[in-house]
């Protein structure tokens, strides 16, 4: 109910929500615990956790690399579930899943749902899941009381939209633009348009993402969608800090700056 019920107060307070992706065990599992705390206290409504996986074709090369170092530092599917059942009591932000399917299909999906619940996770993006094969994947996420959450993408006919809202629950993840991940200087200009799309099937909470890393993004995002979401931007700024004894610091000054806070004094951000 996490999920609901954050979206239930976003909508409440008028506002646009915050997602943040991260890739668990990035840049090592001992800082990506911390930095998954930081961002609850800088205000993210909810934490995208990545599952570091070997062919990640989906994504650009900030998450590429990010999920290089998360894999030299031990993470995996386990790892990062244990992440979260790790960080759970520390952080009131609902937390979603991000991985690709075969982690989730190795470990088994039965397995993967109760060892999922156990830890705390509110909801699982199985990204590279069809839509038409997810029928036995979303009753046995929803047995366990987890949310199956669809992507949809600008080129996602309207009989995928329906299909992702009569299955999906929580909320669905529009994809502004086609390609990889990774952040750009606008948002893409038929975000708005797919927003539109998407909303002619379902209530449910829209959020939208790819490209998103600035907090008039975040603003413009938010005039049509119910929350933004912030990826590449995030962990390019985590790889640029890794090094640093204060990038818990600059994750906190970046996500609230994200929502609005203003540019920290004599920081400079470059995203």
């Amino acid at each position: 109910m996490r999920i609901a019920d954050t979206f239930a107060r976003l909508r409440t307070e008028g506002r646009p929500g915050l997602v943040t992706y991260t890739t668990a065990g990035d840049p090592d599992l001992p800082r990506s615990a911390e930095i998954l705390k930081a961002l609850d206290r800088a205000g993210a409504d909810v934490l995208e956790v990545g599952v570091p996986f070997s062919d990640p074709l989906a994504d650009g090369p900030v998450i590429q690399r990010a999920t290089e170092r998360a894999l030299a530092a031990g993470g995996s599917l386990r790892a990062s579930l244990s992440l979260v059942e790790q960080v759970r009591p520390h952080v009131a932000a609902p937390i979603v899943v991000f991985s690709y399917a075969n982690p989730i299909l190795r470990m088994g999906v039965d397995a993967f749902a109760a060892r999922a619940a156990a830890a705390g996770v509110d909801g699982v993006l199985a990204l590279d899941l069809p839509i038409e094969e997810a029928g036995d994947f979303r009753a046995t996420l929803k047995a366990a009381g987890l949310d199956t959450i669809f992507l949809l993408s600008p080129t996602t006919t309207d009989a995928r939209i329906r299909k992702a809202s009569e299955l999906g629950s929580g909320f669905l993840y529009g994809i502004s633009r086609l390609g990889v991940t990774g952040a750009r200087d606008s948002v893409a200009s038929g975000a708005e348009a797919l927003v539109r799309r998407i909303r002619a099937h379902t209530s449910m909470p829209i959020a939208l993402g790819f490209g998103i890393s600035r907090p008039e993004h975040v603003a413009e995002v938010g005039a049509y969608a119910d929350a933004a979401v912030v990826g590449s931007a995030l962990v390019s700024k985590i790889a640029e800090s890794s090094v640093s004894s204060d990038l818990i610091d600059r994750v906190v000054e970046y996500v609230r700056w994200l929502k609005g806070a203003g540019r920290p004094e004599g920081r400079p951000l470059h995203v």
